[in-house]
Parts: C-alpha cells; structure tokens; sequence
C-alpha cells in the first residue's frame, strides 16, 4: 500500500538526515537507552528508576548508572493518545495499570483519549523518567565488532551508545494493509483502523468492515448504529465462550512467545485464543448485526466481488487488520530471520542479547507489557553483577 511506501521513504530520509547532520558530533553514553514511552517503555524506565539508574542527564548521583528513554511522539500517552474519541474507558480492552501508579478512578463514559494519556503524563512525572521527545531513532547498529561493546543508537536528535537497548517501540505506528486485486479501482474511501475518528463520519454511506480482531467488531456494533455495515473476515471467527479475563490473556501471550522464540513473525492475540465475548460483542449479536461474511475476492470500483459470484456496494472500505511490529530501525542488526521475525526469549533477542524486545510477540498486551519491562531491567541489572 501507498502509505508503507510513504513510510519507507521517510525512514530513509531521515537516515540521511542524521548522518549529515551528526557525522561530527561525538555520541552520547548510557548504560541503557529505551526506545518508546508506551506501556512497556515506561514499565522499562520505572523499574530502572527502582533499581538505582538515573536519567541521562541528573549529575545528582555520581557514579550511578544511567538510562535514557526516546520517544517519537510529541505528548506522553503512547497510542492511547491517538485511538478514536468514541472509545470509552467502559469499553477499553485490556487496561493494566502501570507499575506502583494505579489508573485514577474515571467515569466509565470517560473517552479513554482523555484518561489514559494524562494517566501517562503523571506516572513520567511522578517517578522523574524525564522522557525525551520528539525524538526518532532511525538506526540500531553495533559501535564496533566487541560482542560486549555498545549499540549504536543513530536519531533526528543525535547519537548514542549504549550498553543495553530496551526497544518498546510497540506497533501503532505500523498500520497492515493487506492488498486485494482491484483496490486501486475503488472510488469510495479506504481507511484502518488507525485513522478512525468515529461513526458519525460515515452515516448513510455502506461500509465494509475488514477483520477478526477486536477492533473490528468494536467498530462494527459502533457504526452499525448509524449505517449499514458488511463484515468480512478471510477466516472463520473462532467464539470462545470464556471471558477474555486476566488468565485468558496470560494463556495468549504462552501461545505467542513460542512463535517468537522461533522468529517467526509475531501472530496476534486472537490468532492464539480466538474472540472472546466482549460486552460490545453480545451487544453485536442481540442487535443482529454480528453477522460474519467470507472475505471478499477483489476490490471493484462501487464495491466487492464475493467468492460466489455476488455484488457487494460499497462506499466505505474499513480495514481493521491489525498492525506490524515497528523495528524497521533495527534492521542494521541483521536480526531477522527466513521466517519473518527476530529470534526473542524472554524479551531478549537470541541473535544479539544487549537487545531487549518489548512490546513485541507476547509482550504486545498490556499485562505483558508491563511484564516485559520488568524483566528486561532484571537482566540487565544481573548480567551488570
């Protein structure tokens, strides 16, 4: 698709950018560099702060070892800051508050862009993690050929070095659009899911959900209020009768962290487990509008074509089809394998273990998230003696 070409282009260029812009100013050093301030960043930066490290920056504790955290964003809040108004902290899935900070109490009517963001902005300033921002890395690369010697985080603000990277880089900012014959033809929108704002926008206009996810029939009971809706999924929906509580996300991430270990490309949470009964989704099937169709054959210029023949207007094209990994910035590192992943255990890449992964395959949930962040520092702080 057109928008990860765009992606591309912009990562090259900002490569550019930095090695004309740094090639003469020396690096900084730090023990350890995060990258990301979402969920499992900022899990990162706390247990850090726990265990003795400082920001980069505090000359107040001489001899401390340091630690640093990056972050593309402009504000605190990771994705949370960018997901759609009409979704509510009643109907947020998987919330898990951060580590020693617990979520305020909030109105269950509350947009979670409201809550959720400020949540985050408290918790960097309340443990002082001193998050620097904007700030995109565009490069990992190993300083020299020392297996115990530093990455080399290359930025649009500078260099570093460091001993240890903790990537929480997360996947909002990598939307998948798969392709289907004839898309281009189409002269309705297409959008994903990142880009949805709310239902409002589509009234009157028939939309075609895309997904099996948990966004897609989120969105589908939503819009399905103000318009007709088609979904479509290229599988069977596989129901599972259990709540998707604490356990029920515990038992996903065994499932994912296998694929991972062996680099394979990270599956999603419902590709393990199946959809779950979420409020939304028995509202869905009350209403009967939870109604799964076969993903359709090609894309025409009013609609789809169906594997039996049948037409499908359209005029809106919804591809809630999850999002990718966001680590084209460690590809210097050589670390992906024939399979289409990096070889990671326990948060820790198996290929170059001063690279931590969090946020990735199992760590993409909340809970593991905070997991992962955890548990990186507890390497780090062991292997350090």
């Amino acid at each position: 698709m057109r928008h990860e070409k765009r992606g591309a282009r912009e990562q090259r260029r900002r490569r550019r950018v930095v090695i004309g812009m740094h090639a003469a100013t020396p690096p900084r050093t730090v023990d350890v560099l995060v990258i990301g301030a979402g969920q499992a960043g900022l899990s990162a930066a706390y247990h850090l702060r726990r265990r003795g490290f400082v920001p980069a920056d505090d000359p107040s504790v001489a001899g401390a070892p340091t630690f640093v955290v990056l972050d593309a964003e402009t504000a605190p809040g990771g994705a949370w800051q960018h997901r759609w108004r009409s979704l509510r902290m009643a109907t947020v899935n998987g919330i898990h508050e951060l580590p020693g900070f617990p979520v305020p109490p909030a109105d269950p009517a509350s947009a979670s862009v409201d809550v959720l963001p400020a949540y985050f902005a408290d918790f960097e300033s309340r443990f002082d993690l001193r998050v620097r921002r904007p700030v995109v890395v565009v490069a990992v690369r190993r300083a020299d050929d020392d297996p115990h010697g530093a990455l080399r985080v290359e930025t649009d603000h500078g260099v570093w070095l460091a001993g240890h990277v903790i990537n929480a880089t997360g996947t909002w900012r990598r939307p998948f659009w798969p392709h289907y014959p004839g898309q281009e033809t189409f002269t309705g929108r297409q959008l994903h899911v990142h880009d949805y704002v709310s239902a409002a926008e589509f009234a009157g206009r028939r939309v075609v959900i895309v997904g099996a996810g948990i966004s897609a029939v989120q969105l589908l009971e939503e819009i399905s209020r103000v318009t007709d809706t088609f979904w479509v999924t290229r599988t069977e929906v596989r129901w599972d009768a259990a709540e998707f509580d604490t356990a029920a996300r515990v038992a996903a991430i065994a499932g994912v962290e296998e694929r991972v270990r062996r680099g394979e490309a990270p599956g999603s949470v419902i590709s393990v487990t199946g959809q779950h009964w979420t409020p939304w989704a028995r509202t869905a099937q009350e209403r009967g509008v939870l109604v799964r169709h076969p993903m359709f054959e090609r894309i025409e210029e009013h609609g789809v074509r169906m594997p039996d023949g049948s037409f499908e207007p359209a005029d809106v094209i919804l591809w809630a089809t999850g999002f990718r990994a966001d680590i084209a910035h460690l590809a210097p590192l050589g670390l992906r394998t024939p399979a289409g992943g990096i070889r990671v255990a326990n948060g820790r890449s198996l290929d170059e273990p001063r690279l931590f992964l969090i946020g990735y395959g199992p760590s993409q949930s909340t809970v593991g998230a905070i997991r992962a962040g955890r548990d990186a520092v507890r390497a780090i702080v062991a292997e350090r003696g």
